[in-house]
C-alpha cells in the first residue's frame, strides 16, 4: 500500500513539473519546434468511369407481305331429288273440357211485401148553407142560473158536422157569447140535437154547418 501511494506522488510530482515549465514560454516554442510532423501517404481515390454508352436502337421491323389465299374449286352441283312433300296431319280433335257442374240455386229471398199505402184522405167536407138546416129536434139549452143572476146573456155561433144520418158528430164553438158558462150551455145543447140529412142530387152528404144559439133574459 504504502508503494502505491509511493508511486502515485511521483507520478503527481512529474505532472506538476511538465505542467510548470509549460507555462514558459520558451519552453513552449522548444516543445512545438520538437513535435513530429505526420505525412499522410494513402493514394486519392481513383476517378470514376463513365458509364458505357447507350446501345442504338433496332431497325424497325419490315410489314409483313401479305399472303395471297388461292380461291378453292368451284364444289360440284349436286342435283337432289324434290323431297316428297309432307302428308298433311290431322290434328286430333281438341278434348273439350266437361261443362262446370251448375251453381247451386240461390236461397230464396223473402220478399218483404211493401207497407200499405196509407188511405186517401177523405175529401173536404161539405159545407151546409145554413138555409138548409133543418131541425128534427132542435136544441134545447138551459139558463145557467148563475148567468141568470148576473144578468148575462147574448148569441153563441157554433159549427156541427153534420153526418149522413143526420146526427152532429161534432160541435165547435166558432163566435163566444162572451161568457164561458153560456158557451158551454149551448154547445151540450147543440150535441142532443137532431137533423133533418142534407142531400144533394138525391144522395144524403155529410158537411159542416152554422148553428146559432142565443140566450136572452126575460124582460
Amino acid at each position: 500500500m504504502q508503494r502505491q501511494c509511493l508511486v502515485a506522488a511521483i507520478l503527481v510530482a512529474h505532472g506538476a513539473a511538465g505542467w510548470g515549465l509549460m507555462q514558459v514560454r520558451e519552453v513552449r516554442e522548444a516543445v512545438a519546434l520538437a513535435a513530429p510532423m505526420f505525412v499522410n501517404l494513402i493514394d486519392p481515390p481513383a476517378p470514376v468511369p463513365p458509364p458505357p454508352p447507350a446501345p442504338p436502337p433496332p431497325p424497325p421491323l419490315a410489314p409483313p407481305k401479305p399472303v395471297l389465299k388461292t380461291p378453292p374449286p368451284p364444289a360440284p352441283l349436286v342435283t337432289t331429288a324434290p323431297t316428297p312433300a309432307p302428308s298433311a296431319f290431322t290434328a286430333p280433335p281438341p278434348e273439350v273440357p266437361p261443362p262446370p257442374p251448375e251453381p247451386a240455386p240461390p236461397a230464396p229471398v223473402a220478399v218483404v211485401a211493401p207497407p200499405p199505402a196509407p188511405p186517401a184522405p177523405p175529401p173536404a167536407p161539405k159545407t151546409i148553407p145554413a138555409s138548409a138546416v133543418q131541425y128534427l129536434e132542435p136544441p134545447s139549452p138551459e139558463y145557467p142560473r148563475t148567468s141568470r143572476r148576473l144578468g148575462e146573456s147574448g148569441r153563441v155561433l157554433l159549427r156541427v158536422y153534420i153526418d149522413e144520418a143526420g146526427l152532429p158528430r161534432q160541435v165547435l164553438l166558432a163566435q163566444s157569447s162572451g161568457f164561458a158558462r153560456l158557451d158551454d150551455a149551448a154547445v151540450v145543447a147543440m150535441k142532443r140535437a137532431r137533423f133533418k140529412p142534407y142531400t144533394e142530387n138525391g144522395q144524403p152528404t155529410a158537411g159542416w154547418a152554422p148553428a146559432p144559439i142565443d140566450f136572452e133574459l126575460e124582460k
